[in-house]
Parts: structure tokens; C-alpha cells; sequence
């Protein structure tokens, strides 16, 4: 039997797939010990970094939307300073649907364009412009550093948005949104997220709302990563995480060979992002 939200809406309503391959839904008291861990989390990280509230980039998707509701209740609306950031490749809906989650909360946000710093980049170096995927992380790094900017101004801390399904296959910008001080979502896989956000009573339009980073124009995740991120957290789980095979995985979750190989590829390729920058052992004289 599936859990209600406290608005008395079926758990049902939180999952893409009308069959999920794996339901990795928390029960109901595991959903309020994880709310109140989270919360708890982000006055924990505020409170020792002697900062005075929190910062983070507000996009209009479901990750920096939670992140949002979770701040509010650690921190109080007042110590939320909110950035909407956006580039020439986002659509209004999202910019919109941002300063919706912003006035919701009644938190401080400024809207601060930044396509103008970032075209200072690739006038600096057009070559480098030229490729697609370094353009985009550009926008990307652009973002971290206006955090920063707001941060080190106003002596707050800078709130991750990210969570585990996109930590665990590096789908992130290094130094871009993976330059943050913590991130309070990173344990719980996407399906997940959706979960906690309804719980938290995130509208149900933004629960489900198509993920996208907007690097690109009509970027989705889900077409970059090969698969939607209900069958992207099975594979996580089952096999990256799990005990099971890679054939084994196929038989349990409607995936082929390769899209499983590739899930552990990401995996594998993007430890660097997960770790600080190596250095070579010490020399012993």
C-alpha cells in the first residue's frame, strides 16, 4: 500500500513510471526521520561555519526547489538569500517558475543575467568557444562564482542542489554546481528527491517537472544519460551500489547490456569530481 503526503495525495503520484523497475520510495516515518535529518543537516553546516545564513542558485527544477524548502525550515525565510541566474539557453517558464519558488518562500532572491559575463569569456578566448560542452560549463562556473560572490559579501553559506543519481554519474560541472559547501540532497537518489518535495509540499507541477540543466538548448537529462532516472536509480542500486551482475540487471530491470556498462562508465570516469584533486605520496628520503 502506497503512502499519502500530508496534503492526502497518493505516494503514487511522485513516480514517473506507473511501474518503476525498483521502487526506492521511503516508507512514511522514514520520509519525516529523513525531512528532519535534512533540516537539521543545514543548520548543523550554517551554524558551524559561523555564517549567517545560506545562499543557492535557484533554477526552477524540483533539486534547487527542495533545497529551497529545506533552507526555509532550518534557517528561517529571512537567512535565504536566493539566485536566479539565467542564460540565453533557459526558457522563461523555468526563470519563471524559479521566482515563484523564491516569492512562495519569501526569501531574498536577485535575477542576475549572466550571459553578459559569460560572452566576456568566449571574447577572450574564441577558439575555446567554439566547443559546445566547454561554452556550457562556462555558464555553469559562472554561476559558482556569483554564489560566492553573494556568500563572501553577506557571510552565508552555499547550498548544493544537486543528489545522489546525478553525484554518482558525475552529471555535474566541476567546479560549476559541484562547487558548493554541502549538499544536503546528495544521499537520496531523484526518485527520492520527488518524494521528499511533495512532502515538504513543493507544487505537484514542480514534483514533476521534466529535469533539465538547461546547458544547451531542449537539453534534458534524461536524453543525455541514456535513460529516465527512475531506471537510472535501479541500476544505481541494483548494481553500481548492489550486489548484482550486470546480467542480472538486465533480467531485473528493462535494460539492455549497454545501458547498464554505461551507467558504470559514468561511475567509474567521474570519481575525480567526487574527490579533492590528488596529490603524488609523499617523497620518503
Amino acid at each position: 500500500m502506497s503512502e499519502t503526503s500530508e496534503t492526502g495525495e497518493s505516494d503514487e503520484s511522485v513516480l514517473l513510471s506507473e511501474e518503476p523497475p525498483l521502487d526506492l520510495r521511503l516508507s512514511g516515518s522514514e520520509l519525516e526521520a529523513t525531512r528532519e535529518h535534512l533540516v537539521e543537516f543545514v543548520a548543523s553546516q550554517v551554524d558551524a561555519a559561523g555564517a549567517d545564513g545560506a545562499v543557492l542558485g535557484l533554477s526552477g527544477g524540483i533539486d534547487s526547489t527542495t533545497v529551497a524548502y529545506l533552507a526555509v525550515e532550518a534557517l528561517g525565510a529571512d537567512s535565504v538569500h536566493g539566485l536566479v541566474m539565467p542564460g540565453k539557453v533557459n526558457t522563461d517558464e523555468n526563470m519563471s517558475d524559479a521566482e515563484r519558488v523564491a516569492e512562495d518562500l519569501g526569501i531574498e532572491y536577485d535575477v542576475v543575467e549572466i550571459e553578459p559575463i559569460a560572452e566576456s569569456f568566449y571574447d577572450a578566448l574564441p577558439g575555446a568557444a567554439d566547443e559546445h560542452m566547454a561554452a556550457s560549463n562556462v555558464r555553469v562556473r559562472v554561476r559558482a562564482v556569483l554564489n560566492y560572490f553573494v556568500a563572501n559579501a553577506e557571510s552565508l553559506l552555499v547550498l548544493g542542489t544537486g543528489n545522489y543519481s546525478e553525484a554518482a554519474t558525475g552529471y555535474f560541472t566541476k567546479y560549476g554546481d559541484g562547487a558548493v559547501d554541502c549538499l544536503p540532497l546528495g544521499n537520496l537518489y531523484k526518485q527520492q528527491v520527488r518524494q521528499l518535495a511533495k512532502r515538504m509540499g513543493v507544487p505537484h507541477d514542480l514534483v514533476m517537472k521534466t529535469p533539465s540543466a538547461e546547458m544547451w538548448t531542449g537539453q534534458t537529462d534524461e536524453e543525455e544519460l541514456g535513460m529516465d532516472y527512475d531506471t537510472l536509480d535501479a541500476v544505481l542500486a541494483l548494481h553500481v551500489e548492489g550486489p548484482l551482475s550486470t546480467a542480472a540487471t538486465t533480467r531485473y530491470v528493462d535494460v539492455t547490456e549497454d545501458q547498464v556498462e554505461r551507467v558504470e562508465q559514468l561511475y567509474d570516469v567521474s570519481k575525480h569530481k567526487r574527490a579533492f584533486p590528488p596529490a603524488p605520496d609523499e617523497l620518503r628520503l
